[in-house]
């Protein structure tokens, strides 16, 4: 396997990296509906998609995410065809997956598919990598659940292999082998960056550092600090694999209004209904008033308040985890496309100012 860097190394191996701060905001095509509570369809609610996309760059955000899924509630299953249509209409934002279950794609075509958004997007695509916490995938395009693991380890190492540009031998046991394959299209200037998705895995950490991706932690609930070891052990990693530093980012939900009353009294009643309906099938526990409160609290996962509550707690949060993106899920099914406008609008003008001055 190859120890050369995928990703833009930002300074010699052993300092501290230089990486700017980013921020982002990531969306699983969550359901929309009118003013008036009234679903929309699949088809408005990638419309809708589409121009929160837009906005994110009028208002200075730096990525937009979709992660991928295949239910009623979350109809955008193709990512990069969306992004594609954010692309044309901004000239700023960087778009990417949020993320690719890999385990249940074929990496060729994922590189293909975001080697032409690169391309269409003059250089601003992104991909994070993921096993996959929604399982929707495998039934649908034919995989086995009994191999997850081996699914996505061989499929990283292959993804790898074609990031490196030029003709591609490869063999393994998950898909058809490589016998020097040129692959298309090619990118411009070099790789595009590419994350792995962590939602609680040391393992997935040492992969990541060991391909030389850079890391996302997926904090979807509880203390973000017990996520501070996984950052030290990516970096231990990288050192030990002889790379240079590389980024570390946070993607965790919330929800932005004027207030914080607003915010949690528009949030809540989604964020219950939603948990309670994949509590059924990923024993997740179905949330309380008090344990919602515990989350949008200092020390919990959900990010839902107004402009200074959820500034304050991103600052403080990048600090302890040793991040220098954020991107915040937004977004639950249900929620009214006014509300998610509001939200994008006010986590671009007023969060995201916020932030970097209380981090200056």
């Amino acid at each position: 396997m190859t120890t050369a860097p995928l990703n833009t190394p930002a300074d010699s191996a052993g300092e501290p990296a230089p990486f700017p701060l980013e921020f982002g905001i990531d969306t699983f095509g969550d359901r929309t509906s009118d003013d008036s509570g009234r679903q929309t369809t699949h088809a408005q609610t990638i419309r809708d998609g589409v121009e929160q996309g837009v906005l994110a760059d009028q208002v200075g955000e730096d990525f937009i995410g979709i992660g991928e899924h295949h239910t009623d509630d979350f109809p955008l299953s193709a990512a990069d065809v969306v992004l594609a249509a954010i692309a044309a209409r901004t000239t700023r934002i960087h778009l990417g997956s949020a993320v690719t279950v890999l385990s249940s794609d074929d990496p060729v075509r994922v590189f293909q598919r975001y080697s032409t958004l690169n391309a269409v997007s003059g250089g601003r695509a992104e991909v994070i990598l993921g096993r996959g916490s929604s399982i929707d995938s495998f039934p649908l395009f034919g995989y086995d659940l009994a191999d997850y693991e081996d699914l996505f380890e061989e499929k990283t190492n292959l993804f790898a292999e074609l990031l490196k540009g030029g003709p591609v031998t490869w063999q393994g046991k998950t898909r058809a082998s490589l016998h020097d394959q040129d692959v298309v299209p090619h990118t411009e200037s070099g790789p595009f960056p590419t994350w792995i998705g962590v939602g609680g895995s040391p393992q997935s950490v040492i992969r990541a550092a060991h391909y030389g991706f850079s890391l996302m932690l997926a904090i979807i609930g509880g203390s973000p600090t017990r996520f501070a070891p996984f950052s030290q052990l990516f970096q231990q990693a990288l050192e030990r694999f002889d790379r240079s530093p590389l980024p570390v980012g946070v993607h965790s939900p919330g929800h932005v209004a004027a207030t914080d009353e607003r915010a949690r009294d528009e949030f809540w009643p989604h964020y219950l209904e939603t948990i309670r309906r994949f509590s059924k099938i990923r024993g997740f526990a179905v949330p309380t008033r008090e344990s919602f409160a515990a989350e949008v609290g200092p020390h919990g996962a959900l990010y839902v308040g107004s402009p200074e509550t959820v500034a304050q707690k991103i600052a403080a949060n990048l600090t302890t985890l040793g991040a220098n993106r954020f991107d915040l899920k937004y977004g639950m099914p249900g929620l009214a496309q006014s509300a998610l406008m509001t939200n994008v609008e006010l986590y671009g003008t007023q969060v995201i100012p916020r932030v970097r001055e209380l981090l200056a």
